[in-house]
């Protein structure tokens, strides 16, 4: 049982509707049920009773909530006396799978930094900065997204996508040759999609609409078996060690580039924040230009870091 957990029960406790509860957690349906599946394994009781139209509570689920709602202000009152005993101010950070190497060791001493175990896409993590759950989020972000949450945005980092295939040799593929795979979970994978989505129309290469998660992973791998064509790979991906009968080409014409912002408040000026956000972009300055301005380098045109050079 986790307080994560116990947060999830209030939330579908208020709503009375998965999709809701979903919604306002900012995570998909399919794992809200599951998390609370295993809950009620945990406590050995039923808390909800679930059909296809309705969710109520159970007698047992009545009980249990207000004790519930205790817990949950105890662990938040614990947290703040901790930090009350700490020598330095506490800092949530959000991260998708990628954060400036040393970036710990180099706050420590200036704030207490916290890395969120809840590792959600970009979309979820701009919106949790926005809705004041994390200080800091490295993640894609869209210049639509710094509008709508108040948020601001230094880049961090670049990578350069690649594509995958069955193919023997590794020669470079051109942009309008490669497939580019959409999922239809929008909760999962909204920003990919839409990063995605974008580079086809301006590249004229082919949608691969799928429903399976297969973005990244084992079931990406299979998907350009079964395609027997270069495929698009996503920044979740970047460092996978490939298959022994898969190879790696570089795009060109263009060759797309997936960036990484660190994401705060415009109107965060706590001063553990604001420092802990200058130490990332100190690392990243020190690993140099990440060239964003050279010929041949495709960006989503509401990029936020598009006219960089």
């Amino acid at each position: 049982m986790e307080l994560r957990q116990l947060g999830y029960f209030v939330a579908v406790a208020e709503e009375l509707n998965f999709g809701r509860a979903a919604k306002r957690l900012l995570i998909a349906g399919p794992s809200l049920s599951q998390q609370i599946k295993a809950l009620e394994r945990d406590l050995g009781v039923a808390l909800f009773v679930r059909d296809r139209r309705s969710v109520a509570l159970t007698p047992a689920g009545t009980a249990l909530l207000p004790h519930v709602r205790v817990l949950l202000d105890r662990a938040d009152d614990l947290r703040r006396r901790a930090a009350g005993f700490a020598g330095s101010e506490s800092v949530r950070l959000g991260y998708v799978n990628w954060l400036p190497a040393e970036l710990s060791e180099r706050v420590a001493g200036i704030a207490r930094l916290h890395l969120d175990t809840w590792v959600a896409p970009s979309h979820t993590q701009a919106a949790r900065v926005g809705d004041g759950s994390l200080d800091l989020a490295v993640c894609w972000v869209r210049t639509g997204d710094l509008t709508r949450y108040r948020l601001r945005a230094r880049l961090l980092g670049a990578d350069r996508l690649y594509a995958v295939s069955t193919a023997r040799d590794g020669n470079p593929i051109r942009a309008r040759d490669v497939a580019v795979p959409v999922d239809d979970d929008d909760t999962a994978w909204l920003s990919w999609n839409v990063f995605a989505e974008q580079f086809a129309h301006d590249t004229g290469a082919p949608i691969v609409r799928i429903h399976d998660g297969g973005i990244t992973g084992p079931a990406f791998f299979d998907h350009v078996r079964a395609l027997r064509r270069p495929v698009l790979n996503c920044p979740k991906g970047q460092t996978a060690t490939l298959p022994a009968d898969l190879v790696r080409h570089p795009i060109v014409a263009p060759e797309p580039v997936w960036t990484w912002s660190l994401v705060t408040r415009r109107d965060g000026n706590r001063p553990a924040v604001v420092a802990a956000a200058d130490a990332a972009d100190a690392i990243c300055r020190q690993a140099g230009d990440p060239g964003l301005g050279t010929a041949g380098i495709w960006l989503p045109a509401d990029d936020p870091h598009r006219s960089t050079g």
